[in-house]
C-alpha cells in the first residue's frame, strides 16, 4: 500500500475519526475504516471465552470439520446430576444413531478412516498441527477428484503426508514414512507422482541443508559442529559433488567429518541409523568427500 500523493508506505489509524492517514503529508488514504475486532475486551483466558460469540475454527482433521454437534458421554443434567437409567439407556440409542448417520455414505466413511491413519502416522513422526490440517485438507482435495479409486487409503494418506512436508520444507523421506506405516516405499511414490500430476501441484525441491540440524539434535552434538558440518555441506554443493547421489547419504557424512574434525565423533553406525540409510552408504561418501574436498582427517 502507497500514498497516492508522496509514495509513502508509513500510515497512521485515527481511530476516532475511523481514518487512515499518511504519516508523510497528511493525505487521507481511507475513511470510514471499519473495525474488524470485537467491541469488547477481555483480560483473562476465562473472560475470554466467555465473552465471545463465535464457535472454535474448521478443522480438516476432522470427518465433520469440527461442525456437528456430539452428545456426551457424562450422563449428567445441567445441573451435575446423574440422569435416571431410563432416560440413559434413551441416550446410548440417541449417541449410537448418531455415529451412524454423521458416516452414512462411502465417501463420509472413507474420510473417517483416512484421517485416522493420517493422526497417527502424523503423531509417529512428529508432525505440527498446521502439517496435519494441511494435509487433511490435500486429501479431501484427492477424495473429490476421485483419485482414491483403485488406490489403499494408507498409500495416499502417506503419499500427500509427503507432499506437504515437502511443501513446508519439513524433512521427512519416504523411508521414514514408509516405515512408519508399513506402505511400502514404491507404493507412496507412486502414488505421490499421480496426485502432484493429477493436482498440478509445484512441489519444491527438498534442500539437503534442511537434514543437518535434525540429524545434529539427534546425534547431541554442539552448535559447533552443526555450523562446521553447513560449511562442508555448502563446499561440497559448490563443487557438484550432490549431483547422482542421494542427498541424505552426503548429509550423513558430512556429519561425521564435523564430528570427526570438531572432537565429537561418532561412529557411522550411529549416524546411519539417524539418517536412515546403511553404513555402505555413509562410508563410501566420506571417501568421495575427503578425497574432493581434500581433507586431512586422522582416520
Amino acid at each position: 500500500m502507497k500514498c497516492p500523493e508522496c509514495d509513502g508506505k508509513k500510515f497512521r489509524r485515527d481511530v476516532e475519526r475511523a481514518e487512515m492517514v499518511c504519516a508523510n503529508c497528511g493525505l487521507v488514504v481511507e475513511e470510514d475504516a471499519m473495525q474488524r475486532g470485537p467491541e469488547w475486551r477481555a483480560f483473562t483466558a476465562e473472560q475470554r471465552a466467555k465473552r465471545a460469540r463465535t464457535g472454535a475454527p474448521l478443522k480438516y482433521t476432522r470427518p465433520d470439520r469440527g461442525l456437528t454437534t456430539q452428545i456426551d458421554q457424562y450422563d449428567r443434567d445441567a445441573a451435575g446430576g446423574r440422569i435416571e437409567a431410563s432416560r440413559r439407556a434413551q441416550l446410548y440409542r440417541m449417541r449410537k444413531w448418531h455415529r451412524r448417520t454423521s458416516l452414512s455414505t462411502s465417501a463420509e466413511r472413507n474420510l473417517a478412516i483416512a484421517l485416522t491413519e493420517l493422526n497417527r502416522v502424523s503423531t509417529h513422526l512428529g508432525l505440527s498441527e498446521s502439517i496435519r490440517e494441511s494435509t487433511a485438507l490435500l486429501y479431501r482435495k484427492c477424495l473429490d477428484k476421485g483419485l482414491i479409486r483403485g488406490r489403499t487409503i494408507e498409500s495416499v494418506v502417506c503419499a500427500v503426508i509427503y507432499a506437504v512436508c515437502r511443501m513446508y520444507g519439513f524433512p521427512r523421506t519416504l523411508e521414514e514414512i514408509s516405515s512408519v506405516s508399513e506402505i511400502p516405499k514404491r507404493d507412496i511414490g507412486k502414488t505421490y507422482r499421480l496426485i502432484i500430476h493429477e493436482l498440478e501441484m509445484k512441489i519444491p525441491l527438498m534442500s539437503p541443508h534442511t537434514y543437518i540440524p535434525r540429524f545434529i539434535h539427534s546425534l547431541r552434538l554442539s552448535g559447533k559442529t552443526q555450523e562446521k558440518a553447513v560449511e562442508l555441506l555448502n563446499e561440497a554443493v559448490g563443487k557438484k559433488l550432490i549431483s547422482g547421489r542421494g542427498p541424505i547419504g552426503v548429509v550423513a557424512a558430512v556429519v561425521y567429518i564435523a564430528s570427526v574434525i570438531c572432537g565429537e565423533e561418532r561412529t557411522q553406525k550411529e549416524i546411519a541409523e539417524v539418517a536412515g540409510v546403511t553404513e555402505v552408504t555413509v562410508r563410501n561418501r566420506y571417501r568421495e568427500l575427503k578425497k574432493f574436498l581434500g581433507l586431512k582427517i586422522p582416520l
